[in-house]
């Protein structure tokens, strides 16, 4: 059984929605570094569930890595200060573009995304390879 693209969406929509939920989780129970590193991550774990939400018949390395550049590209743009400006008249802007730049979640994003992109390849691979023998 092959996942169809309508079930894939659904998928990741839940699974966004996981991460969402632990991401408010952590910053309910933790704080300080753990709070930021672990959300910065988790971020990026929703965008590439939003990627595949999108596109779901993208391989897992292409998947990753729009997902990841796309990430990398929205805390680049936090050095011009329109992503602050808009984020202090919007709490959907600030939470989608941040506020100010640290270079310490360009190496978080992909924490959230390259384990997500090796179990999402383990999965297509074993339903490649039941397909193939079935």
């Amino acid at each position: 059984m092959s996942i169809t693209p309508r079930r894939c969406r659904v998928m990741m929509l839940a699974a966004a929605t996981l991460f969402l939920i632990v991401a408010l989780v952590v910053r309910a129970a933790a704080g300080g570094g753990l709070e930021q590193h672990s959300g910065t991550a988790l971020y990026a774990s929703m965008v590439w569930a939003g990627v595949l939400f999108l596109r779901p018949r993208l391989s897992p390395p292409a998947a990753g890595a729009i997902a990841i550049a796309f990430c990398w590209a929205v805390e680049m743009s936090q050095l011009t200060g329109i992503p602050a400006a808009l984020s202090a008249r919007s709490l959907l802007a600030r939470l989608v573009l941040g506020v100010q730049f640290d270079p310490v979640d360009l190496a978080w994003y992909p924490v959230g995304v390259l384990p997500l992109v090796a179990v999402h390849r383990i999965v297509a691979t074993r339903a490649r390879r039941r397909r193939s023998t079935g």
